[in-house]
């Protein structure tokens, strides 16, 4: 049954998505919150083509470290349940395969879905990065619109109740029919994924965590600690061990690398 915001036709047809390029939902489950620290439990990929055909895939993920009992009450992931699935590197280069062609969408997917999926294929050694995609994050329009929660937001545009609420390809298919719901509803929203990418960022990083940030010259500032708002390339410049002190502490792999280029590309203008 598709979604269904009461401003639809009598035919009840649905606005679908105008892509340039693949765009692929996807929504993870983990064992926790912190970027740099946990691990990926279940991914879910809805990936949808320019054509309008659809092709979606669902792993359970032994993270390799225990799942929190109140994290399993949430989506119902014990240790025992993927004691016996694959790692996330072993079936990493599938999933980057999937991906790496397509546009990323999700919900909160900027700040915490698409940073830890990012983590993880890094830590697979695979060179991971948004420089050729865009993402759409369908929270922040569902916040700038209305601010609610996904299973209120699927009541809300779709009327209807959320069943198998977080479990990844139930969280994954209803974020992409909200997202087609809320542009449906929104004359304000242009069917464009680029658009709709500008939309959605809360603000521009260069990393995903958003330890470091663009400003108003487009040059990478620090958005933390005693350098916050300072120029990356000139602390680095004025305070070498503050690079070293970043790449030993525990920030996430993402930040390091954005933080390594930058020194790199300074390196490169001296020679």
């Amino acid at each position: 049954m598709p979604c269904n915001n009461g401003k639809f036709t009598a035919l009840n047809k649905i606005m679908e998505l105008k892509l340039k390029n693949p765009i692929c939902f996807f929504d993870l489950e983990t064992t926790g919150v912190e970027v740099a620290k946990d691990r990926i439990v279940e991914i879910s990929i809805l990936k949808v083509h320019p054509n309008g055909t659809k092709e979606s895939k669902t792993w359970l993920v032994n993270p390799e470290m225990p799942i929190p009992a109140s994290v399993s009450e949430i989506h119902g992931i014990t240790d025992e349940k993927v004691a016996n699935e694959p790692t996330f590197k072993q079936i990493s280069k599938e999933i980057y395969n999937m991906i790496k062609d397509s546009d990323l969408a999700g919900y909160n997917s900027d700040r915490f879905d698409i940073p830890l999926l990012a983590e993880e294929l890094l830590r697979a050694e695979i060179d991971f990065d948004m420089k050729n995609k865009v993402s759409v994050d369908v929270q922040t329009i569902f916040h700038k619109m209305e601010k609610r929660t996904l299973a209120a937001a699927y009541k809300f545009y779709c009327g209807k109740e959320l069943e198998g609420a977080h479990s990844a390809a139930a969280d994954t298919n209803a974020t992409y029919e909200v997202l087609k719901s809320q542009l449906d509803r929104y004359d304000e929203l242009e069917n464009d994924i680029k658009k709709l990418s500008e939309f959605t960022t809360r603000k521009k990083t260069a990393d995903f965590a958003g330890f470091i940030i663009y400003d108003k010259d487009d040059e990478e500032i620090f958005s933390f600690g005693k350098h916050k708002g300072k120029k990356v390339a000139k602390v680095l410049e004025e305070e070498p061990g503050y690079f070293g002190w970043i790449l030993n502490a525990n920030f996430p792999l993402y930040t390091k690398k954005v933080l390594t280029a930058i020194k790199l590309r300074k390196l490169n203008t001296k020679l």
